[in-house]
């Protein structure tokens, strides 16, 4: 995915550190008019935000898009549940694993592509307290080493 086809408008960068994630896929989001604009303008949070499966249908839950100000009294709920759009086949193997292994479906960023609203989910798999700590260990160790082969050159 180039830079020019697509634009970032939320990152969950906090996923990355409470869940181990181990799988990635893109869904697309059905929006209505305000929330597509709320949404160009960056007014998105997926901090607190999940995905979840009922009846063969995929939902986002708690993604929080501010209201459009320039919008009539037909504005938007900020905190709605919202669709998201998968095959079924996707949403089938998304049911097993959920079910089966006990993971967890995270939205890891949200962006434009082509025009086209899209959130990237991940399969995650939440961490312990000491495997966070871990994480945070190897992360600074490879900044270290990265460092220290940069002043060598």
């Amino acid at each position: 995915m180039s830079k020019e086809e697509s634009k970032v408008v939320a990152r969950n960068r906090k996923a990355f550190h409470d869940y181990e994630i181990m799988d990635r896929l893109e869904a697309g989001l059905v929006l209505r008019g305000t929330e597509v604009k709320s949404m160009r303008d960056g007014q998105v949070s997926i901090q607190e935000s999940y995905a979840k499966i009922e009846h063969g249908e995929a939902f986002i839950v708690n993604m929080d898009i501010s209201p459009y100000l320039d919008a009539s009294i037909f504005n938007h709920e900020p905190k709605r549940v919202r669709k998201l759009l998968l095959h079924r086949r996707e949403i089938g193997r998304l049911v097993g694993k959920t079910a089966e292994r006990g993971l967890t479906l995270i939205p890891l960023s949200v962006y434009f592509k082509r025009g086209f609203a899209k959130v990237e989910l991940g399969l995650a798999k939440g961490r312990k307290l000491y495997d966070k700590r871990q994480a945070i260990r190897d992360k600074e160790m490879r900044r270290d080493v990265s460092r220290s082969m940069s002043r060598k050159r």
